[in-house]
């Protein structure tokens, strides 16, 4: 596949999956053998769990790919998601608040099926915006 089809696989795995909660498209994007090595999440349905866990948490989730690069089987994403916490977040009661936050995630693509990410997300800097860990200056 090209660069370019590479891009428009993860780029509909954001939109459809992350943006509008389609989770069967995890079926189609995502390799059974998929290992996400930062979130430790394997296959399309520990996927979709993935997906639901934010989504759920932020059910107004809208990711936004602010810049993506490929090269060979490799797409490297810039991107920065927005939603108001409205649902438990890994233990973390609704707090109403809204989120914005920035990540990197690089995934391999091997024919037309994302096989591995690797990905790093500001978690401190949504937790700070959340109010469950103070930001500097605060004490706490």
């Amino acid at each position: 596949m090209s660069a370019e089809e590479n891009k428009a696989i993860y780029a509909r795995i954001v939109e459809e999956g992350f943006n509008k909660g389609n989770l069967s498209v995890t079926d189609e994007l995502v390799a059974a053998n998929h290992v996400n090595h930062t979130d430790n999440v394997h296959g399309p349905e520990e996927y979709k769990g993935f997906i639901t866990l934010y989504r759920t948490a932020f059910p107004d989730l809208q990711m936004t790919i602010v810049d993506s690069i490929a090269e060979g089987d490799k797409v490297v994403n810039r991107w920065t998601a927005t939603g108001t916490h409205k649902g438990e977040l890994m233990g973390i009661p609704p707090t109403g608040k809204q989120i914005e936050v920035t990540g990197t995630y690089t995934a391999r693509i091997v024919g037309g099926k994302i096989v591995e990410e690797w990905g790093n997300m500001d978690a401190l800097g949504m937790m700070q915006q959340l109010g469950v860990v103070p930001a500097p200056g605060e004490g706490g």
